[in-house]
């Protein structure tokens, strides 16, 4: 053989996205134009509404508050949302994915809410959603402190070499059975509503697509946008037409599409601030449960970023 080294194979290249994953239209490196850009953010911002309106309704109540801090709240998730997720998709792993509020903090907030402290300001309801707002600020304050030092420490990797799909899932399916009372009973209480919603946004995703071929990707990618117009509209009409004037108030407040109460609460403009509520306090106990809650929080985020870059590198 002669002298010098064999030539080396060519190593194979990654074949284009597009080959790989044929049902996918766009790609990291090929985004949508950006009018449909637009509207598909516009569509993840009405999927994160639910989540963003629900857990304010469940909990500020509980806190003593009503519908303007009800407003507020909801308004400071959204803004605080929207700039975290400009943010992650501007820096740092940059993953595909829109920030917003976790029920898994949920129970730990339902503990600060419960505590017999807040018991005193019972005759100022106004009085006693701020302190728990303060405390619940300051428990947060110390979770995601405790978010920062496991992740910039390097810490956090030694943990998630013994997390695998068999030991995340059962942990983040037994958060997600134990928030299922905030969910689909809220639907049972305006069925009417409710099932309509379901159906439609499973005909017009699944079915329709296969039944009209020409607007195939128009229905599959704007799903929850024609279901949530439909279904509004619908429920507008039920209540223009007076089908829940003789009903009962709480089916009234579920079914009309008048009495949320928010839009008149709400400021037309309000830009949120640090500590709007008054300065944070801090108790040992709720501290505690809620770094557990951010514990499981750090798992679940683990295990959905590794979910998203398997699918993006496949």
């Amino acid at each position: 053989m002669a002298g010098g080294a064999a030539p080396k194979a060519d190593e194979p290249l990654p074949h284009p996205a597009k080959d790989q994953l044929p049902s996918i239209s766009y790609c990291i490196t090929s985004p949508p134009p950006w009018p449909e850009a637009i509207l598909l953010g516009f569509q993840h911002y009405i999927v994160m509404l639910g989540t963003t309106v629900l857990i304010p309704t469940s909990l500020v109540p509980q806190m003593g508050g009503g519908n303007e801090e009800k407003a507020k709240v909801i308004q400071t998730l959204l803004f605080v949302a929207g700039l975290n997720t400009l943010l992650q998709s501007l820096f740092g792993t940059r993953l595909p994915a829109v920030m917003g509020g976790s029920y898994t903090f949920v129970p730990s907030t339902i503990s600060i809410i419960l505590a017999g402290r807040f018991s005193n300001y019972s005759g100022d309801p106004v009085e006693k959603f701020k302190r728990t707002m303060r405390a619940i600020q300051g428990s947060l304050i110390v979770a995601s402190t405790l978010q920062i030092v496991l992740g910039f420490s390097g810490l956090w990797r030694n943990v998630t070499r013994f997390l695998s799909p068999l030991s995340v899932v059962p942990l983040i399916s037994l958060v997600g059975f134990g928030l299922y009372e905030f969910g689909f009973p809220g639907v049972a209480k305006c069925v009417e509503i409710g099932l309509p919603q379901l159906v439609i946004i499973v005909f017009i995703s699944q079915y329709l697509p296969h039944v009209i071929k020409r607007g195939k990707n128009i229905f599959d990618r704007f799903a929850v946008i024609f279901s949530v117009v439909i279904v509004w509209i619908y429920a507008h009409l039920l209540t223009v037409g007076g089908a829940y004037n003789d009903a009962a108030p709480k089916t009234q407040a579920s079914c009309r599409t008048d009495r949320a109460g928010l839009i008149d609460a709400a400021p037309w403009i309000r830009v949120p601030w640090p500590f709007q509520w008054g300065a944070p306090s801090f108790d040992a106990g709720e501290a505690f449960a809620m770094m557990m809650a951010s514990f499981v929080a750090l798992v679940e985020v683990c295990f959905f970023s590794s979910f998203y870059f398997s699918l993006l590198l496949d």
